[in-house]
């Protein structure tokens, strides 16, 4: 069939019609003077949406957010950097760990050799995963980035990283697989401090390669960059975890800031507070105006516990330095760290142990030693740390109490002489056992004074026995 030509400009114009988009509605805002009908279906910008005010969330979405890291109680600091090429030694000192730069007053122009000699080639990513896993720790935290401001990965902020050194490769993406392959979560150390970023504005009088002013309108965008290239390229990340908030330059708005700024990357992230100015010092928690999810006890455990919804972790080390020192000879002993480790959970808190690896990229033999005793433990006795809250009870001479919802766990360091246990709780208990031979049952008796537990005649763990107490119904505290 013949169409006529003004049969082909119709059908032309229907089917350029039915392919054009549908019009907009018009905006209901006002409309300009003097605009005209060609103004019709005409798009309004939208205005940018306000960020996000992360420090105003609810109790209920923070609780959320911090389910994981209430449950895994247990995880592992890394402390590694070019410090470890000194290994604690300089001049005629040997007892430097992760500050010597600062504590030695070494020029950053001799430091900067270090990374000539920062050759880990024993490195071993999945080796150092895989000993964390079998200790039971359940994240590992890594130093991206301490005081010294070297950058651990290939950042393409600066040059001061790990591509000055003759490695070769990123050893910050090894770990992060690693951890994913071992089921661990993976998290960050960042220092906001910086002995070597010309732009800090407290600059050491031995950095003698720094030109130019200090400014922190220019550092922080710096730090903001390396930030987003962690999350970005390494991610997703369990926790970034501030140091080095103390110094003058930093401040709590700035805190504020930052804080908001790496939830924007990943709004899950948990982030501690040291990205504030709240800290009271080694004890950890905050004073006055604070910011962050949770608070960072060093080297010590609080005598007591905290209110529900306040979160902590207790750092610490196993020696005296949280860098590698070869001459380390005071390290605490497995029987100690295992206690600290229980005592915390006991506290409704967390326990981040630390271990500094050797610059070949080697953990110290006595950390892996700690590090299986700690394991052999928890391969046992572990359903007493995970997923546990605070005792019900002040802590009791002879050890500590950690409880699930029906469950309470008396973890018996030093057995009473008479071998009694007599815990100022009324408890319904259908059944007691040891968690090392659950054969083994254990006699309870309610009293006016107490449930007193009798302790069979001898304990299978020298360090921590650990009896599991399952319950029916409330327990509850006795005045």
């Amino acid at each position: 069939m013949t169409l006529r030509r003004t049969d082909c400009l119709l059908l032309a114009a229907l089917a350029l019609a039915a392919a054009a988009p549908p019009a907009r509605a018009q905006s209901a805002g006002p409309v300009q003077a003097g605009a005209t009908a060609r103004a019709a279906g005409a798009l309004t910008p939208a205005l940018p949406a306000a960020p996000i005010d992360y420090t105003q969330e609810s109790a209920e979405d923070k609780a959320r957010r911090m389910a994981w890291f209430n449950h895994d109680r247990f995880g592992m600091f890394i402390h590694w950097g070019l410090y470890a090429v000194p290994a604690g030694a300089w001049g005629d000192r040997t007892d430097y760990g992760e500050w010597i730069m600062e504590q030695a007053r070494i020029p950053v122009s001799e430091y900067e050799k270090f990374a000539d000699q920062f050759n880990p080639t024993k490195f071993d990513a999945d080796a150092w995963a895989r000993m964390a896993k079998d200790a039971g720790m359940k994240y590992i935290v890594l130093t991206s980035k301490h005081h010294e401001g070297f950058a651990l990965w290939p950042t393409k902020q600066s040059d001061w990283s790990i591509e000055r050194t003759p490695f070769g490769r990123d050893p910050v993406a090894e770990l992060a697989a690693a951890c994913r392959r071992h089921g661990l979560r993976f998290a960050f150390y960042h220092s906001i401090m910086d002995w070597y970023h010309p732009a800090w504005e407290t600059r050491r009088a031995w950095n003698d390669v720094a030109t130019g002013s200090t400014n922190m309108e220019e550092y922080i965008p710096f730090m903001k960059a390396q930030l987003k290239e962690l999350v970005e390229n390494y991610g997703p990340l369990g926790i970034m975890w501030f140091d080095g908030e103390w110094e003058s330059p930093w401040t709590h708005e700035r805190g504020v800031d930052l804080y908001n700024y790496v939830r924007s990357l990943q709004p899950d992230i948990l982030i501690n507070n040291r990205v504030g100015k709240g800290r009271a010092g080694m004890s950890g928690m905050d004073q006055g105006q604070g910011v962050g999810d949770f608070g960072t006890p060093e080297q010590e455990v609080p005598g007591t516990g905290f209110a529900p919804g306040v979160y902590w972790e207790s750092c610490m080390t196993m020696g005296d330095t949280w860098g590698y020192n070869a001459t380390e000879d005071n390290w605490k002993s497995s029987r100690q760290l295992i206690h600290h480790l229980i005592d915390a959970a006991s506290k409704g808190g967390n326990y981040l142990l630390n271990v500094g690896p050797t610059a070949e990229g080697l953990f110290p033999q006595e950390s892996i030693d700690r590090l299986a005793d700690i394991g052999r433990w928890m391969k046992v006795n572990s359903e007493a740390i995970y997923g546990t809250t605070a005792s019900p009870i002040a802590t009791p001479a002879w050890g500590r109490i950690t409880q699930k919802r029906d469950r309470l766990y008396l973890h018996v360091f030093d057995a009473p002489a008479d071998g009694q246990l007599v815990l100022p709780l009324q408890a319904n208990v259908r059944r007691a056992y040891l968690l090392a031979d659950r054969r083994q049952a254990v006699t309870t008796a309610q009293t006016p004074a107490g449930l007193t537990v009798t302790l069979p005649a001898s304990l299978p763990d020298a360090d921590a026995t650990v009896i599991a107490l399952e319950t029916r119904g409330a327990v509850t505290a006795l005045d």
